[in-house]
């Protein structure tokens, strides 16, 4: 007999209270893939679809302005 198992979901770090400034590079390197430098997506990041567009800007911001590079 197969055995389903349920993921769980992930909740927003954004909605529980946690910010996302473009300043700190440290936090805004979570929200990017190591090899390519690319945004990751909600369902990797568990963001909501507001915070996740909030996460894309603030990304950009960054790299704009040359905190985090455009690729590795």
């Amino acid at each position: 007999m197969a055995e389903f198992y349920r993921k769980k979901k992930k909740v927003c770090q954004m909605c529980a209270g946690k910010s996302v400034d473009y300043k700190d590079a440290e936090i805004i390197k979570k929200y990017i893939s190591g090899d390519k430098g690319k945004i990751l997506p909600r369902r990797i990041t568990g963001a909501c679809s507001k915070h996740q567009r909030h996460i894309a800007n603030e990304v950009k911001k960054a790299r704009f302005m040359a905190l985090i590079p455009f690729v590795k």
